[in-house]
């Protein structure tokens, strides 16, 4: 997963501090100084487009031997450009999506 929020000016992750005023959020840069209004929507990691939409993905770990079990599931948001593949089966099964990584112990 990647981050969630970085400076826009200058890219810092880490060094961010954020404030909720009047139901927005105000993010304040310790790096550069910038200050600028959290934008909520979902977008894309790979393009940034905000053309996305929910789906879910299976949490799973091993129970014995070789079987995986779903534990639970998570809110993910898959790209109508990017994850068309990855959306259109979704959207005939209407089952969670396994992870892309399974686990191995």
């Amino acid at each position: 997963m990647g981050v969630l929020i970085s400076c826009p000016r200058c890219g810092e992750s880490e060094d961010l501090n954020g404030e909720q005023v009047d139901g927005d959020i105000t993010v304040h840069c310790l790096s550069c100084d910038l200050v600028w209004l959290r934008d909520l929507k979902p977008r894309c990691d790979r393009c940034t487009s905000t053309d996305v939409r929910p789906a879910y993905e299976a949490i799973v770990s091993k129970s014995r031997g070789t079987q995986l079990s779903m534990q639970s599931a998570r809110l993910v948001y898959l790209c109508q450009h990017c994850d068309a593949s990855k959306l259109a089966e979704y959207q005939i099964t209407n089952s969670p999506l396994m992870p892309n990584e399974l686990p191995t112990e």
